[in-house]
């Protein structure tokens, strides 16, 4: 029996990457129906386009595109779906950063390339296959899925999408930092490596069509081909572990959400103007009590405190409290909260507490929830950390 395969050396790697591709979709689309969780199906989605964006290319090597059936199964099948990855990366940034988030009809602009993309392709094969019966659109005997313009057009998206997905992490954090007192064991590190390792995708597909004099030619992009699985590969291991850690977080903060809903936070906060502006007498008067009852009920002690909290205890709003704290003490919310409790420690420090406890209780107890986020603010405001403040200071 002559079969269509044939898996050398090039496309049994292609296919080792293919293989887990399809398992991390499935597993991440498991998981997002079972948790309910939209940041796990966009992922799930995201890794079946990269396994299929390796498909002509594994299967090529194999031999595809030497025999008539396997050949027009390539050739028909639009595989690689370029057009569509970039808009999932976006959504699925959103998503992961915003638990509330879903598609409404505005969005629906995103996916039109890809769209008119697949139609293209459904021409093609009514012309090509139903209606002449002969090659008309297929003529040169080339993938449409591998010609330079789509794959120029694909490049050109990702890299909006990334950029749009970039700055909608930048505003995430400046409204986080600017919301509650813990933004740094909630900052979603995983979305950053993500971005990055996404940029890597970019970056190597630039360079191989620059440093590739033969880029047209079909073998002479399998360096390509292997380097983008292998970052596609990071992001399936990290994308499901990050999936799991997350779950694991969830379960255990059963009533108080670990993600932010950034359209809620946004309403109830300020940004810094770029010239500090003049306090108006509210303003000021609430900056003196906001001192007094920091300082006096010690609310920087409460690891889980927020903006909304704090202008509750003034029986004010949000926005009168970020406007005080932003204008009044050029700082965001999250560094205001972890100066006083730096504070705190170092009055700790200086009363002798480190003999008799260790430093992570110290930094507990004035309200920190980790040992790294306590580390960095700590040096972040005396430009030393723990351990060199008390030897500068003799406090042994």
């Amino acid at each position: 029996m002559n079969f269509p395969f044939g898996f050398g050396q090039k496309s049994s790697l292609l296919l080792i990457f293919f293989f887990h591709g399809i398992i991390f979709s499935f597993l991440l689309l498991r998981k997002g129906m079972v948790y309910n969780n939209k940041a796990n199906k966009w992922l799930s989605l995201l890794l079946f386009l990269c396994a299929m964006y390796i498909t002509p290319y594994m299967l090529g090597y194999a031999g595809w595109y030497m025999k008539t059936v396997t050949k027009e199964i390539l050739f028909f099948t639009p595989f690689m779906q370029v057009l569509l990855i970039g808009p999932v990366v976006y959504f699925y940034t959103k998503s992961l950063l915003n638990p509330i988030f879903s598609l409404s009809r505005k969005d629906s602009i995103h996916f039109i390339p890809a769209i008119l993309y697949f139609i293209y392709t459904l021409i093609v094969f009514i012309t090509d296959k139903l209606v002449l019966d002969a090659f008309y659109f297929y003529a040169d005997g080339r993938d449409k899925d591998l010609s330079t313009w789509y794959q120029v057009a694909g490049l050109i998206s990702m890299s909006f999408y990334l950029i749009l997905s970039l700055r909608y992490y930048g505003n995430y954090k400046k409204i986080l930092f600017n919301t509650v007192s813990y933004a740094e064991s909630i900052l979603f590190r995983w979305i950053k490596r993500f971005m990055i390792a996404f940029l890597g995708i970019l970056i190597l597909r630039i360079l191989f069509f620059i440093l590739n004099p033969n880029w047209g030619e079909f073998g002479s992009q399998f360096w390509h081909y292997i380097a983008f699985s292998l970052v596609f590969y990071y992001i399936s291991l990290n994308g499901y572990s990050n999936a799991v850690k997350m779950s694991m977080l969830n379960n255990f903060n059963n009533h108080e959400p670990v993600i932010f809903n950034e359209n809620i936070i946004k309403e109830q906060t300020i940004e810094v103007n770029a010239t500090i502006q003049p306090l108006d007498e509210d303003t000021k008067r609430i900056k003196e009590q906001l001192i007094d009852v920091i300082t006096k009920q010690r609310l920087f002690e409460n690891p889980r405190l927020t903006l909304l909290d704090v202008a509750k205890t003034l029986d004010t709003n949000s926005k009168v409290i970020s406007a005080a704290v932003n204008i009044g003490f050029e700082m965001n919310f999250n560094d205001f909260i972890n100066h006083h409790r730096i504070e705190a420690v170092k009055e700790k420090l200086n009363a002798g507490e480190h003999n008799t406890t260790t430093l992570l209780g110290i930094a507990f107890d004035c309200g920190f929830n980790s040992k790294a986020t306590f580390n960095r603010a700590f040096k972040k405001s005396t430009a030393l950390s723990p351990n060199e403040y008390i030897k500068k200071n003799n406090l042994k």
